[in-house]
């Protein structure tokens, strides 16, 4: 029997301001420890990317699929699959995005800033597959979304021991 293994969460360097690595290095690294695929979701607009916010949604759009775009050749050179997706952010309260085109988010601007409920709702009924990101970061207030999203994620390697138990 066959074992994949597949990074869902991994920010890049420039986009995210989180990231360690530009994304030859970490596309190679995974390539390098066997995986098969990784899942690009670099923060969104409306999180820790490191763009000029004022700027219009396409431009920031172009600049945040750039990491994308680049993971693909070198997914392609080297032999490892990448896919789409991105981490919306409400202040803390993180939400990983799979299943919908990067075209989708051109054709929908109105997305940048819209109510986070809303918002999710939008992705769901669109087709998006929602995971709540590393849900019990050690904050004084969590925020959870249950009827919102279609799963949580359960182990991140960058939260502790006791955030990766709850």
């Amino acid at each position: 029997m066959a074992t994949y293994l597949y990074e869902t969460h991994l920010h890049t360097y420039p986009v995210s301001k989180c990231g360690r690595a530009g994304v030859r290095e970490s596309i190679e690294c995974y390539k390098a420890l066997g995986y098969a695929g990784v899942f690009l979701t670099n923060h969104f607009l409306d999180g820790n990317i490191n763009i000029d916010k004022s700027l219009p949604y396409e431009e920031k759009l172009r600049f945040y699929i750039s990491d994308y775009e680049e993971a693909v050749k070198v997914g392609e050179e080297i032999g490892i699959s990448v896919f789409f997706g991105v981490e919306m952010s409400d202040w803390g309260t993180d939400f990983l995005v799979y299943g919908l085109p990067k075209e989708w988010y051109f054709a929908h601007p109105e997305i940048e800033g819209m109510d986070r409920v809303k918002q999710l709702s939008l992705l769901a009924d669109s087709g998006a597959l929602i995971i709540h990101a590393h849900p019990y970061r050690s904050y004084d207030c969590i925020k959870l979304f249950p009827r919102h999203v279609h799963g949580v994620e359960v182990y991140n390697g960058g939260r502790n021991d006791f955030e990766n138990t709850m």
